[in-house]
């Protein structure tokens, strides 16, 4: 019988969900990390297949640098929802290529010291991610509204993973100290199994928030006061009643404040400070107003509706409705249908 050890089995379905996110999204600068992303995940994945399940000892040399270069595309991946103006310059981004060949030169000069600058990598990358989305889901600026709460609940959950490849390299490496590696083999499958789909599926959900591109404009810069809050809020309004921009289900918060005319910080600021609600809510509760409008007073299906208001999930769309109005949307609609005029 042939033997298929299990990272194989992981890499299938990894590549299964990157053809799902090409097949959904074309490919485009915003989205290509995610892709790389999840396509590096595949080939590690193979490599431990190749180096546990068939012995190919040769591969220790690979696997360090493929796992070095894990962390900084993770943090890059997350890093393409936010808004470039609130990022370091491109010259600084070259920092990230460090790790690989810190790796490289820790393997001609002293391999001993691998598993703990991994270890450090890991952690130190994955407090990186965490911080990227330090303020909740109004962070990711480039993310689509109805998808900028999974992006951000997909950032942490891959800040965890990290975390959780750093604790199996430790207890790989106690292994070795202890009983020689005689379960590194096992570890070594499920860590794989575990972490590496766990980053891909966070890739996948993150990737979906990725906005079509637009045209990017200058923004006014003006100072956060109570007063121009409510002005900011008030542009806002109009954007999004008069000029129905609540209905575009690509709107970002980036593009909002291009739209506007006003930094995207300032813009969360006004919203949380004088709605008490972060930007996704904010922009929801316009949708479920029109979804309220549309199911009043229209044959208009359910489906249609949530189409129609802005949503394109229909588990983000029920899970708001409920949020707004404590009902499902059908129970709404049969409670507050106009009546037939006869």
């Amino acid at each position: 019988m042939i033997f298929i050890p299990l990272p194989f089995v992981a890499a299938l379905l990894l590549l299964i969900l990157l053809a799902a996110v090409l097949r959904r999204q074309e490919p485009s600068k915003g989205n290509r990390p995610f892709v790389a992303l999840v396509g590096l995940c595949a080939l590690q994945s193979v490599a431990v297949g190749l180096r546990w399940g068939y012995d190919i000892a040769e591969l220790r040399y690979l696997l360090p640098v493929l796992a070095s270069c894990l962390p900084p595309l993770v943090l890059a991946s997350f890093r393409s929802l936010i808004h470039l103006d609130d990022l370091e310059g491109g010259s600084a981004r070259w920092l990230h290529a460090a790790p690989p060949v810190g790796i490289l030169v820790l393997l001609l000069l002293a391999p001993e010291l691998i598993d703990a600058a991994l270890i450090l990598l890991f952690i130190g990358y994955a407090s990186a991610v965490l911080n990227l989305g330090r303020t909740g889901p109004d962070a990711l600026d480039e993310a689509r509204f109805d998808r900028a709460i999974a992006a951000h609940r997909a950032l942490v959950i891959a800040a965890a993973s990290l975390c959780l490849s750093a604790f199996f390299d430790f207890a790989v490496h106690m292994d070795f100290e202890w009983s020689k590696g005689s379960n590194v083999a096992f570890m070594v499958s499920n860590a794989n199994l575990l972490g590496l789909l766990l980053i891909g599926l966070t890739a996948v959900i993150a990737a979906r928030a990725q906005a079509l591109p637009a045209n990017a404009s200058s923004m006014t810069q003006v100072s956060a006061t109570v007063t121009q809050d409510r002005e900011v809020l008030d542009r806002i309004n109009r954007l999004l009643v008069d000029q129905k921009l609540s209905h575009d289900e690509n709107l970002t918060l980036s593009r909002l404040a291009r739209r506007a005319g006003v930094p995207a910080r300032q813009i969360s600021g006004a919203v949380n400070r004088l709605a008490r609600k972060n930007v996704s809510q904010y922009i929801n509760d316009f949708r479920i107003a029109e979804a309220c409008r549309l199911l009043r007073e229209t044959d208009m299906s359910v489906t249609a509706a949530m189409l129609e208001s802005g949503f394109q999930t229909k588990s983000n769309f029920n899970r708001e409705f409920r949020r707004v109005t404590s009902l499902s949307p059908a129970s709404w609609r049969e409670r507050n249908r106009r009546p037939a005029i006869t």
